[in-house]
């Protein structure tokens, strides 16, 4: 099954300035290893086959012609390997001499791309020798290495249908509108950079937010390759920039400053680039601007093991640096968007159930900020504790002891009174232990709330995360409902990170200890009566699967339109070591079971501040039928 991951290579060969044949022997030598290593594609420096700093050198008949003649032997040599090579080189069309790029596969010329901007810096006048190939008439074509017809020209794109590779060079990446722009919206979602950009103190750094920047602009990946060891160092020095970048990401790079050169890889995944840019919906034949041609060449799948990271935790930061930002980010997100509910409902009061947990943790964390935010009391926060039928002395005691080192007003009501009446209502014999007598608990501690809130003026809000709606892990009209969901888009595993992070910040320094033990605590709706020595008899994640899987497969399914298969494989590679095949498996056919079945409470979730890019909200984010069908899509996870 193709997974649509291609391996993609950056590669910067030692060379000798002007001594052709010695760097068509390196650029060889990187190619084999490439291919060896099941590369489909791989990006050379600028100018690689005579050297970049060969100044005047450059514009000589002799050496041109010897670059010619240099990349015959090269495709002779490659004949034999399927893999697609992009090397520098000048040539010289009609009167004029052109920085380009050949784009070689299996002995032959797909096409020449020339450069389009050409600097003119004090370092680096290239005016003085190369012609911009922006005046280049469409479907310009041209002879070279004998071989006829070649197309020549700046607006070329090589692949099949679903991925196409464009090239841009060097100067070309720097300026207000690079070409790779236009060659993403022709459908270009591999970019190669053909460079030769010198070394400056802090250069680097700017270097590397544009191709991060520019990945992200055109959710692509790009693959960037610049001039290294070897290259004159008369006036300037190259560090050997291999750098590949994915849809924003820096996914990996190249030791800088290297005395040898340098082969880097990379498994783009080009399904999921695509599927971005469909819900981008900038993308398609009619944003193009100008014509482009294109060159059919077969690409290559990647196959495992996979040269790329597959994040087992991807809605948490993968950098520990990262933490007090993106958590401040998160949080401000939710308490702003509180806040302004707050104000516009003239609501001086909230109302939050709180339990002992990680999501009412939260929820009563967020409310304590929007407060703050609004200079409100947090004595008007009525936190509300619920004791029932399967209340550890745990969860009681780190509920009170939060509630009382946040300074919120603490209100205790036992339900178990009222569920025994409503059992002898109902006529459900209270040892019958299924849907009703958990379910009657949570809609009483929702009812309870919606009336305290009408009684003092003040808006209920929800604790319920974005991994529970998406596996309907919430009673209906219980704890699934409320007046402001503040967790509605922060999944579980985000949640346990936040509240983790809230326990190191200075505002919320006297609640660490209890912070702390809500985060060691096994998750548990608490509804059925605890062990014999008074432990959580009902663990969830023994009952709907780890919230670390469910995560995983949310993010994949939401943000990248997943397929279950593709799912279960890179889960495989992600989880290598800490969940079995079988495992991952089970909980993903539960996970597309429950995704399916339980699409209604989602039709019917409250509002919530969004917080990352996977979110459930019918508004806006998911639009799903209650009633569709996910039998295709259970049978591919039972097929496996």
């Amino acid at each position: 099954m193709d997974f649509g991951f291609i391996r993609v290579a950056s590669a910067v060969p030692v060379v000798k300035v002007a001594d052709c044949e010695y760097n068509i022997e390196g650029i060889y030598h990187h190619a084999v290893e490439a291919y060896r290593q099941g590369a489909a594609v791989i990006a050379f420096p600028e100018l690689c086959v005579t050297g970049y700093t060969c100044g005047d050198l450059i514009s000589d008949g002799l050496l041109v012609g010897k670059a010619e003649r240099s990349v015959a032997g090269l495709l002779e040599k490659t004949s034999g390997l399927d893999i697609i090579i992009v090397v520098g080189v000048p040539v010289r069309y009609n009167a004029g001499l052109y920085n380009c790029a050949a784009v070689l596969h299996r002995g032959n010329i797909l096409g020449i791309v020339p450069k389009t901007h050409i600097p003119n810096y004090e370092e680096f006048y290239e005016r003085r020798w190369f012609t911009s190939g922006t005046a280049l008439e469409s479907g310009a074509e041209t002879e070279y290495c004998g071989r006829r017809r070649i197309p020549f020209g700046t607006r070329l794109l090589f692949g099949e249908d679903g991925v196409k590779i464009a090239v841009e060079i060097c100067e070309d990446l720097w300026v207000p509108s690079p070409p790779s722009s236009a060659h993403a919206m022709a459908g270009a979602n591999i970019i190669a950079n053909l460079s030769a950009s010198d070394e400056l103190v802090g250069k680097n750094d700017y270097l590397r937010s544009l191709i991060s920047q520019q990945s992200a602009r055109t959710v692509s990946c790009y693959l960037y390759a610049s001039a290294g060891f070897g290259e004159s160092t008369t006036d300037v020095v190259f560090a050997g920039n291999g750098i590949i970048a994915e849809n924003g990401r820096i996914e990996v790079s190249a030791p800088r400053f290297g005395y040898g050169g340098s082969l880097t890889m990379f498994d783009t995944d080009f399904q999921s680039l695509n599927h971005l840019r469909g819900k981008l919906g900038t993308f398609g034949p009619e944003a193009a601007s100008g014509s482009y041609r294109f060159i059919e060449v077969p690409i290559k799948r990647a196959v495992m093991p996979y040269k790329r990271f597959f994040d087992p935790r991807p809605f948490i930061p993968r950098s520990e640096e990262d933490k007090n930002v993106r958590c401040q980010e998160i949080f401000n997100i939710q308490v702003m968007g509180l806040a302004k509910r707050l104000a516009h409902t003239g609501s001086k009061n909230a109302v939050v159930g709180v339990s002992g947990g990680l999501d009412s943790t939260l929820a009563l964390l967020v409310t304590a900020g929007a407060f703050d935010r609004l200079g409100l009391d947090r004595k008007g926060i009525t936190a509300v504790t619920m004791p029932g039928f399967g209340t550890t002395g745990r969860t009681y005691g780190n509920a009170v002891n939060l509630i009382d080192a946040l300074g919120a007003t603490l209100r205790e009501i036992d339900i178990r009174p009222v569920c025994e009446q409503h059992f002898r209502d109902i006529g459900l014999d209270p040892s019958d232990r299924g849907a009703a007598f958990e379910n009657s608990q949570a809609r009483e501690r929702t009812q309870i709330l919606m009336d305290i809130a009408n009684m003092e003026g003040g808006l209920v809000v929800g604790t319920g995360d974005l991994s529970e709606l998406a596996l309907g892990w919430a009673t209906y009209n219980g704890d699934h409902m409320s007046m402001y969901g503040v967790n509605s888009s922060v999944p579980k595993t985000l949640v346990k990170y936040l509240v983790e992070w809230a326990a190191e910040t200075a505002d919320f320094a006297r609640a660490e200890k209890w912070l702390r033990d809500i985060v060691d605590t096994p998750i548990s709706p608490e509804l059925l009566p605890p062990d014999g020595h008074g432990g959580i008899l009902q663990c969830t994640e023994e009952l709907v699967g780890p919230y670390q899987l469910h995560d995983f497969f949310l993010y994949n399914f939401i943000r990248f339109g997943m397929r279950p298969a593709k799912i279960f494989h890179i889960a495989r590679s992600a989880f290598e070591g800490k969940f079995a095949d079988e495992e991952i498996k089970k909980w993903l056919a539960v996970f597309f079971r429950r995704f399916f079945s339980q699409q209604f409470k989602r039709s019917a979730m409250p509002d919530g501040p969004k917080v990352g890019t996977v979110s459930l909200s019918p508004r806006g984010d998911w639009r799903m039928p209650s009633d569709a069908s996910g039998r295709i899509w259970i049978e591919e996870v039972e097929n496996l």
